[in-house]
């Protein structure tokens, strides 16, 4: 049984290719169905988000497609050329593999360290594999224990209890200050970068609905408006935006501020109700610091963040060699229990065929003495029985300690042949 799982991620893989090879989930439909034909005895679950793209394979070693091979699928379907995405892509197999899916799933691989959302994008994935018909006992066992490993990561560690990224110290920690409820509040995006879109999600699971997204790109804008259900606003409205938002958060790359303090008057003009909270983002900063002055502005900028981001990692970090424990201890037993799964049909079967042999010779033997009474005949019987279990005992008893450990496929194969076992 081989694991083998070839990716991307934000570690080393550039955001503006990580884009591209990206998979939305008609997309990962058809990648694959377009794999299973190819190789129709793998098992395969495709896991994309925006900070990384996975194809995760399992099956036996001739099943399975190798590194180079997914590698080059992965290519093809965005109609890539294989040599561009090759110096981003790792692959790991085996037991690299396990330990690497159980620490995405635990959010150890993350960009931010411990976030919760991508134990569910794990899980999504999974599911929409297994409604395909893509996996098998090999990712059922894998995915499944990767979400109890998750589990207990969440539960055995303070891992999730400290937000170290901007975005979520700015809603969490500062927003939630000036409002207690965001589902009625409006929302203004200024710029669609990604601290913007990373904030936007954290504001969504405080229930925010009401999103306005201007760039001075209207198709990008529309863009980020659809994928958070919002509506994209021209950028001459800047002014009418900012005045009927209640949180505005900025993230362009302009190099002189946008919301200066006269066009803040133009705002204040507008508004009929406060306060405002403004989340500034930008480097160089968008808003001036004078609007942060006026009664009612509540302005944060990414240097009045980072304070608490870096207590908050000191504390989380602490927690990070408890949590690579827990990853290795359950890598070590999902291993373990995979290696036996593997060797237990070539024991159950070796076991087997000696008896059918044990059996045939006994018969043969009693054929030739046919005046043995039961008494010896019992004897006899126990005799090659002992004869047998003797035989067996020290290599199986090696092959049992060897799968505690993660029996080599070349023992299995040397003693599949050795015995002329059967597949």
């Amino acid at each position: 049984m081989n694991l083998l799982v070839v990716g991307c991620s934000h570690h080393r893989t550039p955001l503006a290719l990580r884009e591209r090879l990206a998979f939305d989930p008609g997309q990962i439909v058809s990648a694959l169905s377009a794999l299973r034909t190819r190789w129709p005895q793998t098992e395969a679950v495709l896991l994309s988000t925006c900070n990384r793209v996975e194809l995760y394979l399992g099956g036996e070693e001739e099943q399975i497609p190798s590194a180079e091979q997914a590698a080059a699928f992965l290519a093809q379907f965005h109609a890539l050329d294989s040599n561009l995405i090759q110096p981003y892509l790792y692959a790991y197999e085996d037991e690299d593999a396990v330990r690497h899916l159980f620490s995405v799933a635990s959010s150890l691989d993350s960009m931010v360290l411990g976030e919760a959302q991508i134990l569910g994008q794990v899980k999504q994935a999974y599911h929409l594999a297994t409604q395909q018909g893509a996996t098998g006992p090999i990712l059922h066992a894998a995915f499944q224990t990767a979400v109890k490993v998750a589990r207990r990561v969440a539960n055995e560690t303070a891992l999730h209890q400290h937000r170290v990224s901007i975005p979520s110290v700015a809603v969490a920690d500062f927003a939630q200050q000036v409002f207690d409820r965001f589902d009625d509040k409006q929302v203004l995006v200024i710029g669609a970068g990604e601290m913007a879109e990373e904030t936007l999600k954290y504001l969504q699971q405080q229930g925010a609905q009401q999103i306005m997204v201007i760039n001075r790109s209207l198709e990008r804008a529309e863009q980020l408006a659809q994928c958070w259900h919002g509506r994209a606003v021209p950028w001459n409205q800047l002014v009418q935006a900012a005045a009927a938002a209640d949180v505005i958060i900025s993230t362009t790359g302009a190099q002189e501020p946008i919301l200066t303090a006269e066009t803040f008057r133009q705002v204040a003009a507008l508004r009929r109700r406060w306060p405002l909270f403004i989340l500034d983002l930008a480097v160089p900063r968008d808003v001036e610091p004078a609007v942060g002055e006026q009664s009612g502005v509540y302005l944060f900028s990414i240097d009045d963040l980072k304070a608490t981001c870096e207590a908050n990692r000191q504390q989380r970090d602490a927690e990070l060699p408890a949590a690579m424990r827990i990853i290795e201890e359950e890598t070590a037993r999902f291993m373990a229990n995979l290696h036996h799964k593997a060797s237990t049909p070539l024991i159950v079967q070796l076991r087997q065929d000696w008896q059918r042999w044990k059996n045939h010779e006994l018969q043969r033997l009693f054929n030739k003495l046919p005046h043995l009474d039961d008494h010896a005949r019992g004897e006899i019987r126990q005799a090659f029985d002992r004869l047998v279990n003797k035989m067996l005992h020290l290599p199986l008893d090696t092959l049992r300690d060897q799968s505690r450990h993660g029996v080599p496929h070349n023992l299995l194969d040397a003693l599949a042949k050795l015995f002329r076992l059967k597949d």
